[in-house]
């Protein structure tokens, strides 16, 4: 199983839209960024588990795990002319922007804010989240942070303890 981290503006879309939908479950789509794009068209995969992320907040921080229920296909909002994420160069024929389905597995007992993954930066390593100046929506979570993360949702005290600064 593979592991990421999925960035939402919860003023376009947060974890109560996703609790909302049918089936807690939604395509996450309007992605536009090349990089991005290729991670859920050729890295993400049925059955993986993401974070779900509120970004572009006074706090941004991880709410929520999903589960990806259906893997890379292309996204159709960008056939539309009518949707917000149009893109005339994108064809049925030659799909440029991809999407996955996604549901909700829960909420996290507790948000885990980006002020509190940069105080665990040491142990989370080269977390790409982390990165400066790094803006993608799509970003990979290796196995050792998604244990790390998990652990502050449940008690960051414990967690700071497990992963000494040096």
């Amino acid at each position: 199983m593979g592991y990421w981290l999925l960035k939402s503006e919860p003023s376009t879309f947060g974890i109560a839209d996703l609790e909302a939908a049918p089936d807690q479950t939604t395509p996450w789509e309007g992605v536009r960024n090349y990089q991005a794009r290729n991670y859920l068209r050729d890295g993400l995969a049925l059955g993986d588990q993401a974070f779900f992320y509120h970004s572009s907040t006074a706090q941004p921080a991880i709410v929520g795990l999903v589960e990806v229920v259906r893997a890379g296909y292309p996204d159709e909002t960008a056939f539309d002319p009518a949707s917000r994420y149009h893109d005339p160069a994108s064809t049925p024929a030659n799909p440029r922007w991809y999407r996955v389905d996604v549901r909700l597995i829960r909420r996290l007992r507790r948000e885990v804010t980006l002020a509190e993954l940069k105080r665990h930066a040491e142990g989370l390593g080269d977390f790409p989240l982390l990165r400066r100046g790094n803006r993608l929506s799509v970003l990979p979570v290796t196995a050792a942070q998604w244990a790390l993360i998990l652990d502050l949702e449940i008690d960051s005290e414990r967690s700071a303890n497990a992963f000494p600064h040096h």
